[in-house]
């Protein structure tokens, strides 16, 4: 018996639609992420079971290392713009343009206004490894306010909704948080958040 022969064809998919659909979905997500200000330096957050979050707008950000050192920026050009003038002025500090530049470009606060100049000279790939010893300084000054509390003022000043939000690191002494928190209680800035990872363990038991 003859055997019969079945004819292949070939299977031919249009995966055009399929492109489409993949080159608007990655706009989008473009379009919409929004990027983290890359930290001075390394911090590990403690671990709570807190789901509240933190805004993503008009928030100064405060940093502290393991080491008690602090540092302190918002995401908003323009206000680290108007708090460096604020504090330029008010310590007699004179910055040229490229110190200006670098001062926009850097992602937080960190260098004591005594080394501001100095640190702003350098360049920017170094002034990542020199901010890592630097650090705000929590000393009052002839028995005002410290540096901290100034950028604090400043930042309130150059956008009265701000908020403050502070990310400690877990290996940070209590007596560290203790006196920044008291600093910020003698403002009156009673109201501030805690950045926590979340616990997704203890959140389940």
């Amino acid at each position: 018996m003859a055997k019969i022969k079945i004819q292949k064809k070939d299977i031919w998919i249009d995966m055009t639609p399929m492109s489409d659909v993949m080159t608007l979905l990655l706009c989008f997500f473009m379009l919409t992420s929004t990027f983290l200000t890359p930290e001075p330096v390394s911090v590990t957050a403690p671990n709570s079971v807190s789901e509240v979050k933190i805004p993503e707008q008009d928030v100064l950000n405060i940093l502290v290392t393991p080491e008690g050192r602090i540092y302190c920026g918002t995401e908003n050009k323009n206000n680290m713009q108007a708090m460096m003038e604020t504090m330029t002025d008010k310590f007699g500090v004179q910055l040229n343009a490229t110190q200006v530049k670098h001062f926009r470009e850097d992602a937080m606060v960190g260098a004591p206004m005594a080394q501001l100049a100095n640190y702003l000279n350098l360049d920017p790939e170094k002034m990542g490894e020199a901010i890592q010893k630097l650090g705000l300084p929590l000393d009052s000054i002839n028995g005002g306010k410290s540096e901290f509390q100034e950028w604090v003022a400043a930042a309130r000043e150059a956008n009265p909704d701000i908020k403050l939000a502070i990310k400690c690191d877990s290996k940070t002494s209590y007596g560290t948080i203790k006196k920044l928190m008291s600093e910020l209680q003698d403002m009156n800035e009673n109201r501030f958040q805690l950045i926590t990872n979340l616990d997704v363990k203890r959140l389940n038991d």
